[in-house]
């Protein structure tokens, strides 16, 4: 890989050659460039300095008579509560803003990974390249969105012609998007950087797939109810913040190479916090529609609706203790059991979320995303193991809480013809369940 860098960026310099008739001692020459351009492609992007300072004036005032250790603490400590009163603010104002926040912040990471790309490969120079990055986030957007309004906002479709046109043909037209951005890089390939331009065409491609699919997945939770975009998200909060603070006054042993800074101590404090956390926070929402209800968009009001009667995961149950303690019952909600399974994967796996960004970081040495956040870094630095979490609560969903759905059997035969819904209709009468009478004479022929 090195190499394949090297070779990109020394296409300029070999084209600024004017002979081969230098001898030996111009190939010397070049060699000698070639390994010391080749030490600096090890190092990809420079390195953030370490005098650059980001935090805002008022706090440096305020924490200058303390130790950059200490000063680290109180500035990431203070912005982490300022983000956290944001978060609740957002939650408040309810889940279409919750939806637009997540579209901000998949549009953001995926800026700041990109701009790595750019940074590494020395791509600025290369046509067209960044309008297709971007362009083709905007086709893959325009893919997953449209399968959602048409999934989960079906009646309003059927109602609006335009909406119900753009739904009947909504893949062919994400294909047909995809495909003239394909064909727009095919053309814009140029002699002598066709290496770089599909290094840049792959990076595009994956960083799609790890920003743009999985901030998918943690609307599809939304949809589901907030209880399963606010516990999983908090949990992952709880875990980091938890898991630095005990590594803070605690760490002694360090946990992985990849992260120095992160101790076992860190790593099992924030464990027992985030599932006792886990527990407790289902508790109090388990207990409110407004966050267990799915969300809904009610077509006479025009407007998203959580009100429900709530399932049976959300009501309250007896659970009997260990045989040694037989005679004590507990009420839970169901939840709150598998809020052990979400606190235990945030607490567990998810911090390898950030051991990847972090071997990801190490292997461009840049010290973060980007310096959006004082003290944190940028936001992809914050979210790293949110995506990961996102796409297990998903799975989670799927393989163990959702059955059938009444409501979506019923859009789908609203839009059948109506000779098909008659077919369906005779058909569920003759291979129903038997009528009352039959059920009658059955028991007194017996």
């Amino acid at each position: 890989m090195t190499d394949l860098r090297h070779r990109g960026a020394t296409d300029k310099d070999l084209q600024h050659q004017t002979s081969e008739d230098k001898g030996s001692e111009a190939e010397g020459k070049e060699r000698d460039g070639a390994s010391d351009n080749e030490t600096k492609s090890d190092s990809g992007v420079p390195e953030v300095p370490v005098s650059a300072d980001d935090t805002p004036e008022v706090l440096n005032k305020a924490l200058s008579g303390l130790s950059s250790r200490w000063k680290n603490w109180w500035v990431r400590g203070i912005l982490t509560l300022a983000m956290i009163s944001f978060f609740f603010i957002i939650i408040y104002l309810g889940p279409m803003v919750l939806m637009m926040i997540v579209l901000c912040v998949q549009i953001k990471c995926f800026h700041e990974i990109i701009m790595i790309g750019y940074s590494v490969y020395h791509s600025y120079h290369l046509p067209w390249f960044r309008t297709l990055s971007w362009y083709f986030l905007l086709c893959v957007n325009y893919f997953f969105y449209g399968e959602t309004v048409t999934d989960y906002f079906f009646t309003l479709v059927q109602r609006e012609e335009p909406l119900r046109i753009l739904s009947k043909y909504h893949r062919f037209i994400s294909f047909a998007l995809y495909l003239t951005g394909f064909c727009m890089f095919v053309l814009s390939l140029v002699k002598k950087h066709y290496r770089l331009q599909f290094y840049m065409f792959g990076w595009t491609h994956v960083t799609l797939l790890i920003v743009v699919t999985q901030s998918h997945l943690i609307i599809h939770n939304l949809f589901e109810g907030m209880i399963w975009f606010i516990v999983p998200i908090s949990c992952v909060i709880c875990n980091d913040i938890m898991a630095y603070m005990f590594g803070f006054f605690f760490g002694r042993t360090p946990l992985i190479k990849l992260s120095p800074k992160k101790t076992w101590e860190g790593f099992i404090g924030g464990f027992f916090s985030t599932v006792v956390f886990g527990i407790l926070l289902s508790y109090v929402m388990s207990g409110y529609r407004f966050f267990v209800c799915p969300v809904e968009f009610n077509n006479d009001s025009n407007s998203f609706t959580v009100d429900c009667e709530p399932s049976e995961l959300f009501q309250l149950q007896d659970y009997g203790l260990p045989p040694v303690l037989q005679s004590i019952t507990v009420k839970l909600y169901p939840f709150q059991i598998h809020s052990i399974a979400l606190s235990a994967f945030a607490s567990i796996m998810g911090p390898f979320g950030g051991f990847f960004a972090s071997g990801f970081k190490r292997a461009f040495k840049i010290k973060d995303f980007a310096n959006t956040i004082p003290g944190h870094g940028g936001i992809m630095d914050r979210f790293d193991c949110q995506y990961l979490m996102a796409t297990f609560v998903n799975v989670y969903i799927a393989s163990f809480i959702r059955g059938p759905n009444p409501s979506k059997v019923i859009q789908q035969l609203l839009a059948l013809r109506l000779d098909q819904q008659l077919h369906i209709f005779n058909s569920l009468k003759l291979f129903g369940p038997p009528h009352r009478s039959e059920h009658v004479c059955k028991w007194e022929m017996r």
